[in-house]
């Protein structure tokens, strides 16, 4: 009868284990010395050597002959142990046996004297499922057991067992096998069964077996009975559902450009051939993880964002719980999907049309970039708009009163809070600000904001630096930029002092773009428009700003209500 690889390759005896060299050389020296424990825990990840460690030690404390802390194998009770007919080495399935009942049992029996061998050995396999009435009726044996027994108890969740009893026990921690470990244990099993396999096969069963030895061996078995000859990569995929790199690498590129439509077609496919979407999610954040540690550990180009990748890793890894939930698993998928590419890459790179339109109709990069160029030199330069310097300021003159002197040459406009036509100017700087928008000049204007932090508590400009610092910075163009607050209130206060802000931000930052500033549900219903009309193929044009129109009012009127305002009815104007 054909036995399966994972039952043929279990190792024997602590000589054959391998990966758990710590574990071993422990419950090796106990032995040496005399010193195990009458309960043990064995806590670890499926397929890692609970179950088998726990046999090899319950031989080889009962061998009458051992060397360095391993059984002979020659003795009377070694070949009694490796006997089918042994019943002093019991192996429980808790899963099957959680009762209360059956825990009483196996205590009643207990005080019976093992048949053969010295020491009577309970192994309790997942003991994490028996329940609070087991464990209690389990406890008081733990905690003083017969000199014959010895219980090894093994979980693969040791959160759901009482504080109580794992303090009865001697704890051991099995580990996930890695990768290359996997890969040369798979390697020695296929040359010692003859197998022929790509070598690439055996380094993504090594990968997708997470770490499990039974898995690894078990999905290398499924394999060898699929395939007539040598083990392919294509056997690999069509067997377990999964996809190649290339795909991966579409799939990843597709989202990361807000290829939308790509993206549904591609994930569509998928599920139309019978691929396992669940595992091609772990095989893309598997991917996107290697593309990490290769830019990190090798320094390997990335034809994307890094923050981009690693927001995007961070976005699967929290939404696997839900998709191995779902009842719909697709639509699962496409949901927290196309929420990122809404969220992270539609909006930051909201100079770029989404790529999912067709490209006869769609704005690249390259073609706003050179009508910025263009329509900036038609750009009449005579208009009364604010113009602030470029020269960047050093700390002695931000301490000088000329920086924010309503009177100095830098302005044009005295305030915008007696501009009557404020709302215009502020819209057409909006546009204009679309028109142009590039995200390399938002990634850099995000980092001449940086600079404002230091002059925070300056007695004369840190109100205007924290005006700024309050802000969101939303779109950068060559020429202007869109800042964006909580509140309406908060934009009108702050465009009574713009023109403070545009000189301070100057001064500072070197940079003399012109700003606007908006509320953030004005952002949003803009930045919703603006996607709507980039997948629409309409363009954004040049605006020239209105002229300002400054509010008329009288001298004496202005004294009066000042009055007014200042002592209330008391005040008699004549």
């Amino acid at each position: 009868m054909y036995q399966a690889l994972y039952r043929k390759y279990r190792p024997m005896d602590f000589d054959s284990v391998v990966g758990q060299s710590s574990i071993v050389k422990t419950l090796k020296n106990s032995i040496i010395h005399h010193s195990f424990s009458h309960a043990y825990l064995f806590i670890g990840p499926r397929g890692t050597g609970k179950t088998t460690i726990s046999k090899i030690f319950a031989r080889n404390i009962n061998c009458l002959d051992p060397k360095d802390g391993c059984a002979c194998g020659k003795c009377s009770a070694c070949l009694y142990s490796f006997s089918k007919e042994c019943m002093d080495i019991l192996e429980i399935d808790a899963a099957s046996n959680n009762g209360v009942d059956e825990i009483r049992e196996l205590r009643n029996k207990i005080s019976l004297v093992p048949t053969e061998l010295k020491y009577k050995v309970y192994i309790i396999d997942e003991v994490h499922m028996l329940s609070i009435g087991a464990f209690n009726a389990l406890l008081k044996t733990l905690e003083e057991p017969p000199e014959h027994a010895v219980f090894i108890l093994a979980t693969t969740d040791p959160q759901k067992i009482p504080e109580t009893i794992i303090s009865r026990c001697q704890t051991f921690s099995f580990q996930k096998f890695n990768s290359s470990f996997l890969f040369d244990r798979l390697d020695y099993v296929c040359k010692n069964e003859k197998i022929d396999i790509d070598p690439e096969v055996l380094s993504n069963i090594a990968d997708i077996s997470d770490g499990g030895m039974r898995d690894a061996l078990g999905l290398l078995d499924k394999l060898y009975s699929f395939s007539n000859g040598k083990i392919t990569l294509d056997d690999f995929y069509e067997i377990n559902g999964v996809v190649s790199n290339s795909d991966l690498s579409k799939l990843l590129d597709y989202i990361l450009t807000g290829n939308i439509s790509d993206f549904l077609t591609l994930l569509h496919k998928f599920d139309y051939n019978g691929k396992n979407l669940i595992q091609i999610m772990n095989q893309l954040l598997i991917y996107t993880r290697n593309l990490l540690v290769d830019y990190y550990l090798n320094k390997n180009n990335i034809n994307y964002s890094v923050s981009l990748i690693e927001n995007f890793a961070n976005v699967v890894n929290e939404n696997m719980f839900d998709i191995k939930k779902s009842s719909n698993t697709i639509i699962s998928i496409e949901l927290f999907i196309l929420k990122f590419i809404n969220d992270n890459v539609l909006v930051n790179n909201i100079s770029i049309a989404d790529s999912s339109i067709n490209t006869t109709n769609s704005i690249n990069e390259e073609e706003i970039v050179e009508n910025s160029s263009v329509d900036n030199d038609k750009i009449d330069k005579s208009d009364t708009s604010i113009v602030v310097t470029s020269d960047k300021i050093s700390d002695e003159d931000v301490f000088n009163d000329d920086i924010v002197d309503n009177d100095s040459s830098v302005n044009t406009l005295s305030s915008f809070s007696n501009i009557i036509n404020i709302d215009e100017i502020i819209k057409a700087r909006v546009n204009n600000t679309l028109a142009f928008a590039d995200k390399n000049l938002l990634k850099d204007e995000a980092k001449l904001f940086d600079l404002l932090k230091d002059f925070t508590f300056d007695q004369q400009i840190g109100y205007i630096v924290c005006a700024l610092l309050d802000s969101n910075l939303r779109v950068v163009s060559a020429d202007s930029m869109i800042l964006s607050y909580d509140s309406t209130a908060i934009v009108k206060q702050n465009l009574s002092i713009l023109d403070k802000m545009m000189e301070v931000y100057s001064k500072i930052t070197g940079s003399s773009k012109k700003i606007a500033i908006i509320s953030d549900d004005e952002w949003n219903s803009l930045k919703n428009e603006y996607i709507s009309n980039l997948k629409n193929g309409i363009k954004y044009n040049f605006i020239p700003e209105p002229e300002v129109i400054f509010e008329e009012s009288d001298k004496d009127d202005i004294i009066a209500s000042s009055a007014i305002d200042l002592f209330g009815d008391i005040v008699e104007i004549e």
